[in-house]
Order: structure tokens, then C-alpha cells, then sequence
């Protein structure tokens, strides 16, 4: 199984469009700093309950992790410390990091560390066989009727997939 470091943002994506359980499909063990689940998953009130029970794992940080995380501090000055915590687990970790904050994937990409976002995470599903074509279209037609309703993914990349994938 393998782990994934994970922000807050695209579950809020998955849960804008009514299929936050999808991504447990995958065989992946989704982990977030406890602290951030506590303070950060706050809003809607059942994301935090729902996203325990279908399987994000809370984890402390370790020491090197946090003198890390405080590392970045000075150099993305745009990242809260809940970003800087989960790109650190994931630098420290060598696992990936799910996130659709664009100055956190800016970061990653500068510490070498491995970026996926939504709509990433819907190909990997699809292309693992973890959800069929149509839940997998039906994801990105849902995704570009929210854009703007809490969902800030680039439009022209969800077309791109629907012409691609979808016939659309």
C-alpha cells in the first residue's frame, strides 16, 4: 500500500461534487498531520467524521519533519504551516503529496517532491481500473459545473480529459 501526504483542498473537490469516497478506491493509505485534520477539515462539518471513517489516517510529524517544515517557512512565504507540514511529511517520507494549492505544488516541484492533484488522482483511478469510464466522466463533468462553487481547477484541463476521454 502506499502512502499519500495529504491537503485539505481536494477532498473539498471530491465532496463538491458528492463522491468523497472514490478516492479510497485506489490503493492508497491517504495521511494528514492530526493537528491540520483538527483545524483545517472544519468545514462542511462532516467532511472531518467522513474522511476518518473511509480511511485518512492522522499522523504526528516527526522532529526532522517539523525543523523542515520550519525550513520552508522563509522560503514560501504563501504557505500556511498545515501546507509546509504535509509537504514536509512528504519530502521526508519520499511519498507523494495530493494537493490542488497551486503555491504548495510550486513548492513541491521545487523540493522534488512528487505533486498530484484531483484531476491526477481521477486518471490514476481510471487507468488502475478503479472506476469505470463513466464515473470517471461523470467526476469531470461535475467538477466543471462547480468550478467557481468552492473548486478551482483549471478549466481547460478538465476539458482536455473530456474531449480525450469522454467524447465530450
Amino acid at each position: 500500500m502506499e502512502y499519500i501526504s495529504s491537503d485539505t483542498n481536494v477532498w473539498i473537490d471530491f465532496y463538491k461534487i458528492s463522491r468523497i469516497e472514490i478516492p479510497f478506491s485506489i490503493d492508497y493509505t491517504y495521511i494528514m498531520f492530526k493537528e491540520a485534520i483538527e483545524r483545517e477539515l472544519v468545514y462542511p462539518t462532516e467532511l472531518k467524521s467522513k474522511l476518518l471513517e473511509l480511511g485518512l489516517k492522522g499522523v504526528e510529524i516527526t522532529a526532522d519533519e517539523l525543523f523542515y517544515a520550519d525550513d520552508l517557512s522563509s522560503k514560501y512565504r504563501r504557505l500556511s504551516v498545515f501546507d509546509r507540514i504535509a509537504l514536509a511529511i512528504a519530502k521526508k517520507r519520499d511519498i507523494v503529496l495530493l494537493t490542488g494549492d497551486g503555491a504548495l505544488r510550486n513548492a513541491a516541484i521545487s523540493e522534488d517532491v512528487k505533486v498530484m492533484g484531483t484531476l491526477g488522482l481521477l486518471d490514476k483511478m481510471l487507468n488502475e481500473g478503479c472506476i469505470d469510464r463513466k464515473v470517471y466522466c461523470d467526476c469531470l463533468k461535475d467538477l466543471k459545473d462547480k468550478l467557481g462553487d468552492g473548486i478551482r481547477l483549471p478549466e481547460s484541463e478538465i476539458n482536455y480529459r473530456l474531449s480525450l476521454k469522454c467524447g465530450r
